[in-house]
């Protein structure tokens, strides 16, 4: 019977079982023999990661064809303007080639959110903003290299939720389990 479960994975944390160079994997807060990420989560990001037992349904997921919605909060170094918005909103051509359109909002710092560890680095000369952005597609770190491209470097970024599944209330390190039909 296929599972899925939702998992806020913390900052540092491997999408992976296994630790590799000083940094720790997923068995450190999941013991769910059979279960495997539906996509990935680079180190230095937090938030929703979708695990399955089943190896179609962690294609569906995860496969860039597929074009499910991921959505990310996104605290960039910088003031986002208008323009900025509409130049992410359209697609951005990066060295790999150009993005889809991608949706994105400014937003306020979200008022549930968590600390980091370790903290943000802050500069008294450097203010921030808040992106909301939904993309469906998955290249190599794209969120960071596209707000990178309109002069606005990621510091923070959490993804919020993958297709129907949000994270809800749950804080890092804490995972749900969905029954069949609830995927």
């Amino acid at each position: 019977m296929s599972q899925l479960l939702l998992f806020n994975k913390p900052y540092g944390v491997l999408s992976q079982f296994t630790d590799e160079a000083g940094h720790p994997g997923l068995a450190h807060y999941l013991d769910q023999p059979g279960f495997y990420p539906a996509g990935r989560l680079d180190r230095d990001s937090e938030g929703l990661l979708v695990l399955t037992n089943d190896g179609a349904l962690q294609h569906r997921i995860s496969h860039p064809k597929k074009k499910m919605a991921k959505t990310y909060w996104v605290q960039v170094e910088g003031i986002a303007d208008d323009d900025t918005i509409n130049q992410l909103c359209r697609g951005i051509t990066l060295k790999d080639g150009p993005t889809r359109p991608a949706e994105v909002s400014i937003i306020e710092q979200p008022a549930d959110l968590w600390e980091r560890e370790p903290p943000i680095r802050k500069r008294k000369n450097k203010p921030t903003s808040w992106l909301k952005m939904t993309i469906k597609e998955g290249k190599n770190r794209q969120v960071r290299r596209m707000t990178a491209a309109v002069e606005l470097p990621t510091l923070r970024l959490i993804r919020v939720s993958i297709g129907p599944w949000s994270l809800q209330t749950l804080q890092p390190g804490q995972w749900v389990e969905l029954s069949a039909n609830s995927i």
